[in-house]
């Protein structure tokens, strides 16, 4: 078995205009000091990385790498969440999701298709030039807006023909993942049309169950959904290759549940919180992670409605360090073996 490494952190939600917060190297910085050991980095953010120019020259990369090592800090993984979002968009999100790639591209859908593919392939070999084996992504959603629920009725066929949609745009990415020797992971997801075991399960027959169409395993999402996030795990943990440490709750009213009566995230009976402060069992979480030999980072994402974020970092580096467990090298009850040979084994078996 492995040791999870970690307390890695999810800088996206962390970037700002104000020091620490606005460059690569103040950020790592400040992350180092209250206890991270890795940082995922979304690609989007030009503060942080040229994805481009990390794809196309090693030197670079290197350089983006030399800066994350000064802090005492690895990289995890990049993400390409905004970028992965929109390799595949509904009509009636295309013009809320512009905003996700540059102005150039906006009111053009195939152009800007064009550009998030384009996007993926580089982080598949910015990966390579950095050392990483896994990346973090979204799937983008064709089927979310008109068929999450089914009404009305669903056209026959519907489904099957936005997941071979689906599946026709992700497998040159995944392909180009494979060359460059890194799992994608999706981020199982509200919003996309990865967002739960079956769905996912559609996308992985759809693409041939491609080696590269891997999970990025994340409890907060399915405890919104009322999904068994641990069992999840004892189904998908060949797949699991990516882990985001976020917490939250679902308190139903008699008001409202799951789908949350287009309330703010504050009056949602579903909300993510800092880790501790909600409903997810980590302690069961991480056992299984480990019995199952996860052997990547422990990252923690932050989007609490209520604390700010500072102390939700600073609180979920210990949290995640002490939900880590150091994996033993040697059986509990060794002290009680016994040399044995084959014909010992014989006698006590009476053959």
């Amino acid at each position: 078995m492995k040791t999870i490494k970690g307390p890695g952190i999810f800088l996206a939600q962390f970037m700002g205009d104000a020091a620490p917060f606005n460059s690569l190297k103040s950020i790592c910085e400040w992350a180092a000091s209250i206890g991270f050991k890795g940082v995922q980095i979304p690609s989007w953010d030009p503060r942080l990385i040229d994805l481009q120019k990390a794809a196309e020259s090693k030197t670079y990369a290197d350089e983006i790498k030399g800066i994350v090592n000064a802090a005492g800090l690895e990289i995890t993984e990049l993400s390409t969440h905004l970028q992965g979002q929109l390799v595949a968009v509904n009509p009636a999100f295309t013009e809320m999701f512009d905003g996700f790639a540059p102005a150039q591209y906006h009111n053009n859908i195939q152009a800007r298709t064009e550009w998030a593919v384009n996007q993926l392939k580089y982080a598949a070999k910015a990966s390579r030039n950095l050392g990483l084996n896994a990346h973090a992504t979204f799937s983008g959603a064709l089927l979310w807006a008109p068929a999450m629920y089914p009404w009305p009725q669903r056209p026959a066929g519907l489904v099957e023909a936005g997941f071979a949609e689906l599946a026709k745009r992700w497998l040159p990415i995944l392909n180009e993942f494979d060359a460059n020797g890194v799992d994608v992971c999706y981020e199982i997801h509200p919003g996309e049309d990865l967002h739960d075991g079956a769905s996912y399960e559609r996308f992985l027959e759809a693409t041939g169950n491609h080696a590269r169409a891997c999970l990025l395993y994340d409890p907060s999402h399915f405890v919104l959904q009322c999904l068994n996030y641990l069992e999840y795990i004892d189904i998908y943990h060949e797949r699991i290759k990516a882990f985001h440490v976020k917490d939250a709750e679902f308190n139903p009213t008699g008001r409202s549940g799951v789908y949350g009566g287009y309330q703010a995230w504050i009056d949602r009976p579903g909300r993510f919180r800092s880790l501790g402060d909600g409903q997810v069992d980590f302690k069961s979480v991480f056992s299984k992670l480990t019995q199952y030999d996860f052997a990547g980072w422990a990252v923690m994402e932050w989007e609490c409605c209520m604390k700010h974020p500072e102390d939700g970092a600073r609180e979920g580096a210990p949290f995640i360090k002490d939900h880590i467990i150091r994996v033993t090298e040697k059986a509990f009850d060794d002290f009680a073996g016994a040399a044995t040979d084959d014909a010992f084994n014989k006698r006590v078996l009476g053959i």
